[in-house]
């Protein structure tokens, strides 16, 4: 990987004019072969406008507006790169490594601010024999839904400054670019955390709100009994199966039926990283029988897990505030994008202000971008999570 040099950009410019220039570096930054940091934000306005016009930026040369029209003066290439090189910043901050969370739930578009998602409950499941002849019977069906939280928009501006171009802090603005970024995606991973270790509870359902987790059922069974969680401390294998044991006994409101879940993945805290990998990841585990005289060592079932470490869960859980001996035992259990659900109005967006603002007048602002999202972490079905205090023995 090289930087991207003024010459380099001043001939692909002039000969492939600006319109191409544009897309193909749109495309490389896009694709990953070129990166933020390959520019200069410098170079990039004295190729797409002129070295004159950036000179004429100096107050002593009368300060010069940067993207007024003129001759050889394509304002458009330059604020295209720009807020091209800018919003890959924006995304690369926005969906870095440590926002585990966020890649284990499904992001649904919606156009509403919060939303009511309607199911179809069979209040039946008895197969009736079909005699020769003879009409098939109907199936009936019960009103079943969820309401969503109301989105919220969060956002913020990345200014370039006259300075910035001048004296090619090309860093400083991707500093800032990067800081929008990670700000937007830790809010939305914090958002999505507190409903996954239940400090938030929105999960409303036929026009009833219940909390995440219960351990004790919710009170109102059939319809919407189920108990959740439980104070197994993860050592071994005995208290993964009691997670499941707890699923199996999980029905679906509207069936009867145990609900149908296969549990993917297993969220723990730091302090619990590596007893997770061994207890998930062990070739064999051994079973005692009776007064443990008899032993049986087989090859552990638990593999087809995906074991996850959150340390922003833990902080969370301390912003809850919950001690922090206790904290560190927790564990999640179950299928999370069945769990949980990120409702988007619209995902991350940059727009750019137009050229020859009053801010490049009042403050020496020659670009701004703003970036944008709009959203809401959502419980859409709290009977495919497992929550464990690991507070037993």
């Amino acid at each position: 990987m090289r930087a991207i040099k003024y010459r380099e950009l001043k001939r692909m410019y002039e000969t492939n004019g600006p319109e191409k220039t544009v897309r193909h570096l749109q495309e490389a930054l896009q694709s990953g072969d070129l990166k933020p940091e390959d520019f200069s934000v410098r170079e990039l306005a004295e190729a797409t406008l002129s070295p004159q016009r950036v000179r004429q930026m100096d107050p002593r040369q009368g300060g010069a507006t940067l993207l007024e029209a003129g001759d050889g003066v394509d304002v458009t290439a330059f604020s295209n790169i720009t807020g091209q090189v800018v919003q890959s910043k924006i995304m690369e901050a926005y969906a870095q490594e440590a926002f585990v969370l966020s890649r284990l739930v499904d992001t649904i578009p919606t156009r509403l601010d919060g939303e009511l998602i309607p199911g179809i409950g069979r209040i039946s499941d008895e197969v009736a024999e079909v005699h020769p002849g003879m009409p098939y019977p109907s199936l009936g069906f019960a009103e079943d839904y969820i309401e969503t939280p109301q989105t919220t928009k969060r956002g913020f501006i990345v200014p370039v400054t006259r300075e910035a171009i001048f004296f090619d802090r090309t860093h400083l603005i991707l500093q800032r670019a990067s800081e929008v970024g990670e700000v937007l995606g830790l809010n939305k991973e914090k958002r999505l955390l507190d409903l996954l270790i239940g400090a938030t509870n929105n999960y409303k359902w036929k026009g009833a709100a219940y909390n995440t987790y219960s351990n004790a059922g919710t009170g109102v069974a059939p319809d919407g009994d189920w108990i959740n969680e439980m104070t197994e401390e993860l050592v071994d294998w005995t208290d993964v199966d009691a997670a499941e044991q707890l699923f199996a006994d999980i029905l679906d409101p509207n069936t009867g039926e145990p609900v149908l879940i296969q549990a993917t993945t297993v969220l723990v805290m730091p302090a619990y990283r590596h007893a997770a990998h061994r207890v998930f990841n062990t070739a064999e585990i051994t079973y005692s029988t009776g007064s443990g005289a008899t032993t049986t060592t087989v090859a552990n079932p638990l593999g087809n897990y995906t074991v996850t470490e959150s340390r922003l869960a833990y902080r969370r859980m301390l912003a809850a505030g919950y001690a922090a001996d206790d904290a560190k035992k927790y564990w999640f259990i179950g299928d999370f994008r069945k769990a949980f659900a990120y409702m988007e109005n619209w995902p991350i967006t940059v727009a750019q202000s137009p050229p020859n603002s009053e801010a490049e007048f009042n403050q020496d602002i020659v670009l701004r971008f703003k970036a944008s999202e709009r959203g809401a972490a959502a419980v859409i079905n709290p009977r495919y999570v497992v929550k464990s205090t690991g507070a037993g023995s």
